[in-house]
Parts: structure tokens; C-alpha cells; sequence
């Protein structure tokens, strides 16, 4: 990218003024050369200019004869050879152009195109370094050199200098994402992003760098450090929010604590891993103070079109977790309803949570419209079956029970479980000779097991 750049700038400057460097180099010599020279030197621009590479040459080689220490006569003949590709004349040439003249850096760049071309990066980060001399914007493309040849230490101490002295750019930017992907140079940048919180203060992207690279290194505690600066520093700033809501959420101040949580969701700056844990804190301490509930379905709501995450599950297997199953079927139905009714997991854990709910006609209904659509998934027509023998349906329990055990493959305990239900089933019909033999199989099948 940066290459690009310079290579555009120095054809257009050179091709286009040629001769105009050369009247500025060196113009007592330009007011006393003899009309043979200026006719060959006009003579080699006008070849140039329709590719005829080879015939500029030899009108530059006339030039050379006449004035043997014109350095923008050798210039141009290396820019020709340069055209031509052959790369160890035209190195020769800009070497002398250089000679004659040190200070000019176009001269120097025809070196580096030389260098560029033929992967001789070593030289062209040593003709780079010599032009930064004269105008040190072109360390930027120093630093693209340092990443073709790998070395990312000395890459980021110039990205950080450029940054400091010229402000940040896309390119650079880039690349120091792609070297702080190794996490061996992550040091290197939380030191220099410390040294430029303390030299800048009211700089908000530093402390924003900072904080993520210790969040992506799971050093929780040091990025809530610096959100807290953060917070003093430039206290309307969203991530200043961050540490706010945890020292809030830590005083108990509620009210605090959830506003300063509905910035940091809203937030589009705030990454996606610092939203998950905002949501965290506030649902372990909503579970002890439950008359919060109704902030915390606001908080799930920022969290929609989570791609990442199915917030609502996680909530619900969270209160699932704690045995508090109405609270789980709330968020398990959530989820359901704001995605797919048929996801098989959620369903899963929604018809458990109802049979220790003790809801059983919800459970019933949910179980046999998901052996519609899962005809050969066991679980869901135990959950039918065993619903409808709590509602006393015992002949729909009976039915749907035979029909979903052919479907058990090795789960002795959910075998089990079919032959336990059949027997009540049976029991609720008044057979009481295939209750006894559905107990019985039951229990043997619990001792193959053992």
C-alpha cells in the first residue's frame, strides 16, 4: 500500500519535471551548456516519453560525454534502465546521481525503486532510512519494509512514532492489528499506550486500546483499572461507564449501577465480551434482589440480534442452574419465541424445567407439536407422556409412550423412565397385571445397567 504511494509520486514528479530538476540543480551549468547538449538531453526526454528506452540511453550517454558531473543526466539514465529492467545499470546510475549530488532525494528513490523491484530489501531499508533524512513522512515506508521482512518489534516502535508526531492512518493501523495478533508484542503496545495515557490524558482511544488488550489477554482487573482512570479523566466518556457500573453495582446503588449499564449496552463502541459481562454482574445480583427484574428484561432486549450469543438461554440455563425453574421457562420461552420455536436444546431444557415446574399442561402441548416435527426423538414423547399422565389422560399417555419407547436407543435411565410412565398409564386404566410388568421391566432395566 504505502509502495504504491511512493512509486506513484516519484514517476509522476520525475517523468513530468524532468527537466525542471535539472534546471534546478543545477542551473549555471543549464545557462552555459552548449545547444549540442541540450539538443540530446531534449532528445533522450522525447524517446523516454514514447518507450524508446534504448535510443534515450545513448542521447544521455552524448549528455554524460559533454558534461561528465551532471547528476540528473545519470538520474535519467537510470530512470531509462530502470524501464528496461536492467536493474544492476540503473543501480549504478542513480549511485552516481547520488555522488554528485547527496542532498537530492528523488535520487535516492531511484535507488530504492531499484532495490524494490528486485526483493533487495535490506538495501531499500538502507536508502529509506538515508531519505527519511529529508522528509520523514516516508517512514511509513520504512515500516511497510519492516513487515515484508518480519520484524514487527521495529515496525511498531516507528508505527508509534508516526502516530505520535502525525496522527494515525488506515495502513498503519492495519498492520498494527496484524502485529499485536501475536501476542508476544502485546507488551511493547501496552507499555507505549501507558506512556501516552500519561502524556495525554483526555486521549480516549488509548485508554480504548488499552482496556481491550488487557480484556483479550483476560486480565479483567487491570482493564477495569484503566476504565476507572478512564471514568475520572473524561467522565462522559461511554467506557468511563464501565468501571462505574461495577463500583456502583459494588455499592449497592442500584439505580446508578443500572443506568450506568444501559450506556455501556447501548454502547457501539463497547465490544460484544464487556456487554456479556455487564449482563452477568447484573443478573447474579438480580437474583438477589429480584425486584429489579424488570430492568434486567430491558438489558436482555439490547442483546436481540446478538449473533454470538443466545442471551436468553444463557439466562435461562443461569436460573435453571439455581433450581428457580419459573424463571428459566420465562427466559427458555423467550428465546423460543425470538428465534426458533424448534431449536431442539432449548426446547430440551424448556420441557424439563416444566416437569420440575409441575406445569404439565404447557409441557404436554409443547412435547407432542415437537414430535411433529422430531418423530423420532425419544425425549419428547416421554415428556408427552408423562404430562399426560399428571392431567389423568392416561389412554394418550399410554398411546404416545408405546410409540416414542421404540425410538430409545441405549439410555438406560430414559428406558427406564418409558416403562415407570407406562405403568402408571396402565395403573390410571385399571390394568394392574401390566402395571406390575411395566415396574418390573423397569427395574430390570436399571440392574443391567449396574
Amino acid at each position: 500500500m504505502i509502495r504504491k504511494r511512493v512509486f506513484t509520486v516519484l514517476f509522476f514528479a520525475l517523468f513530468s519535471t524532468s527537466f525542471s530538476i535539472f534546471a534546478q540543480t543545477e542551473p549555471e551549468d543549464i545557462a552555459m551548456a552548449t545547444d549540442e547538449y541540450q539538443d540530446s538531453f531534449y532528445e533522450s526526454l522525447k524517446q523516454k516519453g514514447i518507450e524508446n528506452y534504448d535510443k534515450a540511453i545513448v542521447s544521455l550517454e552524448k549528455c554524460i560525454k559533454l558534461k561528465p558531473n551532471d547528476a540528473v543526466a545519470y538520474f535519467e539514465l537510470g530512470k531509462n534502465y530502470l524501464s528496461l529492467k536492467q536493474y544492476q545499470n540503473a543501480q549504478d546510475a542513480f549511485e552516481k546521481a547520488t555522488q554528485l549530488d547527496p542532498k537530492n532525494k528523488w535520487f535516492w528513490l531511484g535507488i530504492y525503486d531499484v532495490s524494490y523491484e528486485t526483493k533487495n530489501y535490506p538495501l531499500a531499508i538502507e536508502i529509506i532510512q538515508k531519505i527519511i533524512v529529508f522528509d520523514e513522512e516516508y517512514k511509513d515506508d520504512l515500516i511497510s519494509l519492516y513487515m515484508i521482512t518480519n520484524q514487527y518489534d521495529k515496525a511498531l516502535i516507528a508505527i508509534n512514532e508516526m502516530n505520535d508526531k502525525f496522527g494515525k492512518s488506515s495502513d498503519r493501523e492495519i498492520y498494527k492489528a496484524q502485529i499485536l495478533s501475536q501476542g508476544k508484542y502485546q507488551n511493547a503496545e501496552i507499555d507505549n499506550l501507558i506512556q501516552q495515557i500519561k502524556k495525554d490524558p483526555k486521549e480516549e482511544s488509548n485508554y480504548l486500546n488499552l482496556i481491550l488488550l488487557y480484556s483479550k489477554n483476560n486480565e479483567n482487573e487491570k482493564s477495569l483499572e484503566v476504565a476507572k482512570q478512564l471514568a475520572k479523566e473524561i467522565p462522559n466518556s461511554e467506557w468511563g461507564q464501565v468501571s462505574l457500573f461495577k463500583t456502583y453495582l459494588d455499592a449497592n446503588q442500584a439505580d446508578k449501577a443500572i443506568k450506568s449499564m444501559n450506556v455501556i449496552l447501548a454502547s457501539s463502541k463497547i465490544d460484544s465480551k464487556i456487554k456479556h459481562r455487564t449482563l452477568n454482574e447484573f443478573l447474579i445480583y438480580v437474583n438477589k434482589n429480584p425486584q429489579y427484574s424488570a430492568d434486567l428484561e430491558k438489558a436482555i432486549s439490547y442483546f436481540d440480534n446478538d449473533k454470538d450469543v443466545d442471551v436468553a438461554k444463557e439466562i435461562g440455563k443461569f436460573y435453571h442452574s439455581k433450581g428457580q425453574f419459573e424463571n428459566a421457562i420465562k427466559y427458555y420461552e423467550k428465546d423460543l419465541k425470538a428465534n426458533s420455536d424448534t431449536d431442539l436444546e432449548t426446547n430440551m431444557l424448556l420441557l424439563e424445567a416444566y416437569a420440575q415446574a409441575k406445569q404439565f399442561e404447557p409441557m404436554t402441548k409443547r412435547a407432542m407439536m415437537l414430535i411433529e416435527v422430531y418423530p423420532s426423538q425419544a425425549q419428547f414423547y416421554y415428556f408427552a407422556g408423562l404430562g399426560s399422565n399428571q392431567q389423568k389422560q392416561f389412554k394418550n399417555a399410554k398411546t404416545v409412550l408405546e410409540m416414542g419407547l421404540d425410538y430409545v436407543v441405549d439410555d438406560v435411565k430414559l428406558e427406564s423412565n418409558f416403562n415407570i410412565q407406562l405403568g402408571e398409564a396402565y395403573n390410571g386404566l385399571g390394568d394392574a397385571k401390566k402395571k406390575e410388568e411395566y415396574f418390573l421391566k423397569a427395574n430390570e432395566v436399571l440392574k443391567k445397567k449396574k
